[in-house]
């Protein structure tokens, strides 16, 4: 069954039923007629289960979901919580919210899968609590060695990695040592970002703005080296481009007044006033009994690894002045299987700024451990 035949269906059966019940309100004068709102939630989770599943179990289609949403008023509410962005609705609706930031108040639970052979990773939404659920895919990456530097394809599709594709959102590149990475965002493609317009009430020209587009940078992601030799976990560091230092008050909660997103080109012009955000792995402490560095995963991770790690604001940090119960996690990577990764991510990064950051914690680098 298609999609347009299923959701015909859907919408043509309450019709059937408003009929029926007017021709028994005719006959039978204590009747009730029928009421849209009396539809069950249950039966709009199956309706969006079945779309979800037609498409191949991609991404379903806006025009299914604005159908499920015209049936009834209790079914627009509930749909319109549903597409509402993650930083609202902590839930990941169409691949725009993929680089929308996530919740505020939570962590999105993911996981990453690894494939030695092929070089690639596939990022999943988790559906349950479980670590053993198959998950929604979300992004993959594909791993190219060059000569001089890594780079990391990210794609919406596991089968397409071409960067001429739309499934293409961006790459992160290392450098010779795999020490400092830069995420880049956007097609490579090069596009004029303005185009010349004419005025027809005057011989002016004007300049008829569009919306970003070609590839730039934003998250530099760089680890400490460590030339001595010691042995202990990484120091790594992330400067944010595109997101300013006002996202995340002194005590390391998200503002609740600011924008989310800025410009690169406004970024360079405003470094002063606004600073870029920074993040920075929370330190391990040692435990004596277990003879190992230890962090609070809360669960999420059960394998110990160089590659675990926590992300929390800088802030006031380095001062001294922010508490460890204030640290508001931003982001979390462990591994708890060979080839199983979980990632949780929450305000102000994005799914993809997210998966790019887990990226670099796969390259082997020797000047680091």
């Amino acid at each position: 069954m298609t999609i347009r035949s299923l959701i015909q269906e859907m919408r043509s059966r309450p019709h059937r039923v408003v009929h029926e019940a007017a021709a028994s309100s005719s006959t039978a004068p204590g009747s009730e007629p029928f009421r849209w709102s009396e539809l069950p939630d249950e039966l709009l989770r199956e309706i969006l289960i079945r779309v979800e599943s037609a498409d191949g179990g991609d991404w379903p289609s806006r025009r299914s979901v604005v159908a499920c949403a015209g049936v009834c008023r209790v079914w627009r509410m509930i749909v319109k919580e549903i597409v509402a962005v993650p930083e609202v609705s902590s839930k990941l609706t169409f691949p725009i919210s993929l680089e929308q930031p996530g919740p505020r108040g939570s962590l999105v639970q993911c996981f990453i899968k690894r494939n030695r052979n092929t070089q690639s990773y596939h990022l999943y939404l988790g559906l349950t609590n479980s670590l053993t659920d198959n998950g929604k895919f979300l992004l993959a990456a594909c791993k190219l060695k060059r000569a001089t530097c890594t780079d990391y394809i990210i794609s919406l599709r596991s089968d397409d990695m071409s960067r001429r594709s739309n499934a293409y959102l961006g790459r992160v590149r290392s450098n010779f040592i795999g020490t400092k990475f830069t995420v880049f965002q956007g097609n490579l493609m090069p596009q004029r970002s303005s185009k010349m317009v004419k005025s027809r009430s005057s011989n002016l020209m004007k300049v008829s703005p569009r919306a970003p587009s070609g590839s730039y940078p934003v998250a530099h992601v760089s680890y400490e080296l460590n030339v001595l030799g010691s042995r202990g976990p990484r120091r790594m560091r992330c400067i944010m481009d595109t997101l300013p230092m006002s996202l995340i008050d002194p005590r390391g909660a998200a503002s609740s007044t600011t924008p989310f997103f800025r410009s690169h080109s406004s970024s360079n012009n405003n470094n002063s006033r606004d600073p870029p955000l920074v993040l920075s792995n929370k330190t391990p402490r040692w435990h004596e009994q277990l003879r190992c560095w230890c962090l609070n995963f809360h669960g999420r991770v059960t394998v110990a690894s160089v590659k675990n790690f926590q992300l929390v604001s800088v802030g006031d940090r380095e001062t001294g002045q922010a508490s460890e119960a204030s640290e508001r996690i931003i982001l979390q990577f462990g591994k708890v299987g060979k080839d199983m990764f979980t990632m949780d991510y929450g305000y102000p990064i994005s799914a993809f700024q997210a998966f790019a950051i887990c990226l670099s914690s796969f390259e082997t680098r020797i000047a680091c451990e």
